[in-house]
């Protein structure tokens, strides 16, 4: 391990975000915010620290795998770090570890806040909040490997270390050109949802932060009560659209783009993540929401469970219902669909569907096993045996995200959180939710969490971000040795 190489690095990714710190500055001087001073000098703490890290060290030759984990695990520390800055400075708020946790459930797309008060919060904080979610939704890395061909050196180890999902399914033979299809797609589709949201009511300002939220299934939104604020069913079902999009792999929409729809029809993961979908909609709709007569119509409850049912399994987090009102095998579904996430290749948490269609898979085979114990019987995904290391990997990886999640509980709760509100906490964190369950749930937030909770949750969300491996690697003695 060269620290200075990825110190270059992250020097280089923190003047990229002091760049992004400007962007707030038009909805602060139009709203009049008073917040213009904060970005100004945020701005030029986090270039100037930046510029001293990059001007110090160098890069001599390509980045080794364990500095590509290295530099994404540290770039999304730093840029926390240094993105809390405007909200402290600005005394939108005012203790770091408040601003810290807040940061990061932007960046890694999370969407758990500490906010009460959300709307009081002056628009240029409002605006970083939501575009912390925009950029941490396809990554700070792929947008850099996409505006800076420079990070074309060991592009490749950054790509695999912060892409979601157990393959990596690069687009062209070059990682640059893969960084820039995949930010062009997500600033087509980002287009297109600002103005049907604008169709149907919103200002230009609430219609990029709730697009923000959408498309990097995040889930910040302008308003206490969240979607919800807007009473409007054309409003919600935009939003379901684009959140099914955004928890979908983003190649798929890109050859769509080109005409080419028929990925849908064959991508397995994709079927497996509309038929999840379907079949949590029909228990939850059959347990709660169409049998207890909660809402006035038959439209409305279709809405209000296929909204809530997107909006989790996405890990997206906007809510337009409380879903602790409903039934226990409808909350026990939206807690199950926390831990399974969008699919590989999307900007959805969790574990992704694609892995839990190879567990799956995996365990009816290892049932045929039983019965003819002679048989060789391969694990396949779309009429393809599934690699040996792969299911390694994904079996690995599955005992990782559990054995973190029962850590983080009994951490939790060993700080004062009740059961329910230690298992919601976690899982929404670790897989990158947002509301949880108990006093967590979605019409309350974190700001009661103990300080150190706080910080817990917030290496949570890292984890659940990066996909575990990316940074239990750097606590490896093996990674720092040269």
């Amino acid at each position: 391990m060269h620290l200075s190489r990825v110190i270059h690095i992250l020097g280089l990714l923190l003047m990229v975000q002091a760049c992004t710190m400007l962007l707030p500055l038009p909805f602060c001087f139009y709203y009049a915010s008073g917040d213009h001073t904060a970005f100004l000098l945020s701005a030029a703490i986090t270039f100037v620290c930046g510029g001293i890290a990059y001007r110090f060290t160098r890069i001599d030759r390509d980045l080794l795998p364990k500095e590509g984990f290295a530099v994404v695990t540290f770039s999304w520390l730093a840029l926390s770090a240094f993105g809390a800055l405007p909200f402290v400075l600005s005394g939108a708020i005012p203790s770091y570890t408040d601003a810290f946790f807040e940061t990061m459930s932007g960046l890694s797309t999370t969407g758990a806040s500490i906010l009460s008060d959300i709307e009081a919060l002056p628009r240029g904080a409002l605006f970083w909040r939501s575009l912390n979610h925009w950029i941490g939704g396809m990554g700070i890395i792929v947008l850099s490997l996409a505006i800076l061909p420079f990070l074309g050196v060991g592009g490749m180890q950054l790509f695999k270390a912060e892409i979601p999902g157990p393959v990596v399914d690069k687009l062209t033979p070059r990682i640059t050109e893969t960084a820039k299809i995949l930010w062009a797609v997500y600033f087509a589709l980002t287009v297109a949802e600002t103005i049907l949201l604008m169709f149907g009511g919103m200002d230009l300002f609430d219609a990029l932060c709730h697009t923000f939220g959408t498309m990097a299934t995040g889930g910040f939104s302008t308003r206490n009560t969240s979607v919800a604020a807007y009473n409007s069913a054309y409003i919600e079902y935009v939003i379901i659209f684009f959140m099914l999009i955004a928890g979908a792999n983003f190649s798929l929409h890109f050859h769509a783009l080109r005409g080419q729809w028929r990925g849908y029809q064959r991508n397995r993961e994709f079927h497996f993540y509309l038929s999840l979908i379907g079949v949590a909609f029909l228990v939850i709709s059959a347990s709660s929401t169409f049998r207890s007569g909660m809402y006035p119509d038959w439209e409305e409850a279709f809405r209000k469970t296929l909204f809530q049912v997107v909006s989790i399994i996405t890990t997206t987090g906007y809510g337009t219902a409380d879903y602790e009102l409903w039934s226990f095998t409808a909350q026990f579904v939206l807690f199950s669909l926390m831990f399974i996430g969008g699919c590989a290749g999307s900007t959805g948490g969790g574990m992704k569907v694609m892995r839990i269609h190879l567990l799956v898979k995996f365990v009816f085979r290892e049932i045929t096993r039983l019965v003819h114990p002679r048989a060789v019987v391969p694990v396949r995904m779309g009429g393809h045996a599934v690699d040996r290391d792969v299911v390694a990997n994904v079996l690995g990886f599955f005992v990782l995200f559990m054995l973190s999640f029962a850590g983080g509980v009994f951490i939790m709760s060993e700080l004062g959180m009740d059961m329910p509100t230690s298992f919601g906490a976690v899982a929404a964190t670790l897989g990158n939710v947002g509301p949880g369950l108990g006093a967590v749930g979605p019409t309350d937030n974190y700001a009661d969490v103990p300080a150190a909770g706080k910080w817990v949750l917030s290496l949570l969300m890292l984890m659940g971000r990066l996909e575990i491996y990316t940074v239990i690697v750097l606590l490896s003695p093996a990674t720092w040795q040269r």
